[in-house]
């Protein structure tokens, strides 16, 4: 089996509003393995960096604004097609489209405060995972017993 990682952050709203544990639940009811996990808080430094794609546009100096408000959770997960689980999890970026049942369509009212923060590709994963994590924080050698029970 090919296991692939994936960057995730809970946003400062969805810290803010007690939902950490409930994110984490599912995707680890989804399969997924958390192999780096910690509370922080953004530098400005650092949200530009991570949002460096979309400096210039009309929205980028709220992601930096908002990003840095407050504590994230950031995580780093594990698993068979890791980047697309995540992302059928979260739902579309603007909740009123995402499909019923997926994080954003449940826990969120508007794209302004969508609550997580998910790499889309393997490119923005690793760039992701580096802004974020020293490779020392993450566990890289742990195997799941029920992995088996979840995966073919």
């Amino acid at each position: 089996m090919t296991l692939e990682r994936t960057f995730v952050a809970i946003k400062p709203d969805g810290v803010e509003r007690n939902l950490t544990g409930e994110i984490i639940k599912r995707f680890e009811k989804r399969g997924l393995k958390v192999v780096g996990l910690k509370l922080m808080v953004v530098t400005p430094p650092l949200a530009e960096k991570h949002y460096g794609e979309h400096k210039g546009k009309a929205f980028y100096d709220g992601l930096v604004k908002h990003i840095t408000s407050g504590p994230i959770v950031a995580m780093v997960l594990e698993g068979k097609n890791a980047i697309a689980a995540v992302g059928q999890t979260v739902g579309s970026t603007n909740p009123v489209d995402a499909t019923p049942g997926t994080i954003r369509a449940d826990l969120c009212a508007d794209i302004g405060r969508n609550v997580v923060h998910r790499s889309d590709s393997p490119t923005s994963a690793k760039r992701e995972i580096d802004l974020f994590f020293a490779p020392e924080e993450l566990v890289s050698n742990w195997t799941k017993a029920v992995d088996r029970w979840v995966f073919e």
